[in-house]
Formats: C-alpha cells, structure tokens, sequence
C-alpha cells in the first residue's frame, strides 16, 4: 500500500497543494489532468526525487519521507525513456539488476522472462539509438519492472507514440499488470487511457486532486465542474438560472 499524506511541495508559482490519496497494494491508479498540473511533481515526489515542504509518503505503513531514492524500490518511466545509449538493449534493462550485483544467472533468467513477456528479445544485442519508439518504450518499461519494484510510477508513457503503437502498448499493460500486480501509479492526459487501464483515477487541476473513484463513477457521476468540463469537453448544462442545479449532458 502506498500513502501520501497531505504532501504540499513549492516551486515558484506553482504549489502542490494539500496532495492526499491512497493506493492499494496490486492497484493500477491513474492520475488524470492536464499539462502542468503538477502530475509528474507527485510521481517524482513519491520517488524521493524532491524534499517535500510538508506531509509524508509511506509504503506499507513505512514512512519513506526521507528514505533516499535509491533505496525506496520504486520504477519510474518517463515519456522520454531515458535509455543509456552508449548501451545495448541488454545491458538497459540489466542494468538496475546489475547494480545490485545480481547473479549473472539470476539477470539472465529474469531477462528471458521479461523480454519475452514484451516481445522485445530479439532486440537485445541492439543499441536503443536503433529502435522505433515503441521498441524504446517497451526497453524502459522492461528496465523498470526487472528489479521487481513495489511501486511503479509511469509518466506520460504512451504520449508520444502513435494511435496503433499506443494503443497496442496499453493491452500490453494490462496484460502485465494483470500478471504480475505491481502497483502502479501512471499520470496521464487522456482520459480514454485512464478508463481503460485504471482501477481507480483521481483527477487533478492546479496543483489539487478534486475527486477520486472508478472510472465508472468519474465517467458517469463527476462531483466537480472541473472534472465534467475536462472529460465531456463543454458540454456542461447549468439547469437553472441561479445555478444551483448541474446536469451533464
């Protein structure tokens, strides 16, 4: 189980403000808003990438607050992969493993089961300057999950692939996640992604979580103005003159 409790970080002028939720242990979250609302702050927050200025963040009841990032045992993918390119596609998503001074055996079995479960085996021997960007995401994802993380944090991981690419990239993670319930959170702007993958979504605006449910209860009943506009576009009807009964359309 992860929490993050009441977290509040500064940056200038934008504020992370009073960020508060829960996610259970094999759960897939996703948190869903637009560009610049803070959603890859609280990924790189849980990952101990920043000194919060107030709150905490726990893992299975442990306060990881001030736990270095190294030892939080969390994945992080960005959108941008971020592959060593002076490194082959082995040596990529070996190389948490390695660092950890895994047993050559051990990487090599974990590495079959990996590659295999993405489809990307037979790219091992290559560089990751010589892949499409869908075989350079499917690295990334394979370099986070080969260490077996508790946490899972994914950042805009589809977003700069095309409609087929992305589309079958998400089947795939559903089918992992399916497999191995690694608790994931994944920050997204699409709201087709974030109903089809999640278990549960909290939606984001400035810097605030306004609601959080299933992608049912978003998609069918959003509790805020926010929430409606930003899924149905403006089609969003004010029932009566003082504007005191809402309907979505």
């Amino acid at each position: 189980m992860l929490k993050v409790n009441h977290v509040y970080k500064s940056f200038g002028e934008f504020e992370l403000n009073d960020i508060h939720f829960q996610v259970n242990d094999g759960e897939y979250f996703v948190i869903l808003g637009p560009t610049g609302t803070g959603k890859t702050i609280i990924l790189e927050s849980i990952a101990g990438m920043y000194n919060i200025d107030k709150g905490d963040i726990y893992i299975d009841d442990l306060n990881i607050t001030n736990v270095l990032p190294e030892n939080r045992n969390i994945g992080l993918v960005y959108q941008s992969y971020l592959l060593f390119p002076h490194l082959s596609v082995r040596d990529n998503i070996a190389f948490g493993l390695k660092a950890r001074k895994t047993k050559k055996q051990d990487i090599n079995l974990v590495l079959d089961e990996i590659t295999k479960m993405l489809n990307i085996k037979h790219l091992l021997n290559r560089k990751t300057n010589n892949l499409s960007g869908g075989e350079r995401q499917r690295v990334a994802f394979a370099r986070a999950i080969v260490t077996n993380p508790k946490i899972l944090l994914l950042d805009e991981v589809s977003s700069a692939l095309d409609p087929n690419t992305k589309r079958e990239f998400q089947i795939n993670l559903k089918k992992i996640h399916k497999k191995l319930h690694t608790t994931t959170i994944h920050v997204t702007h699409d709201f087709n992604e974030a109903l089809y993958l999640a278990d549960r979504i909290a939606i984001i605006n400035k810097g605030r979580i306004c609601e959080i449910g299933t992608p049912e209860d978003i998609f069918n009943h959003p509790k805020t103005d926010f929430a409606a506009k930003f899924i149905y576009g403006n089609n969003l009807k004010y029932g009566d003159e003082d504007n005191e009964q809402r309907q979505i359309l």
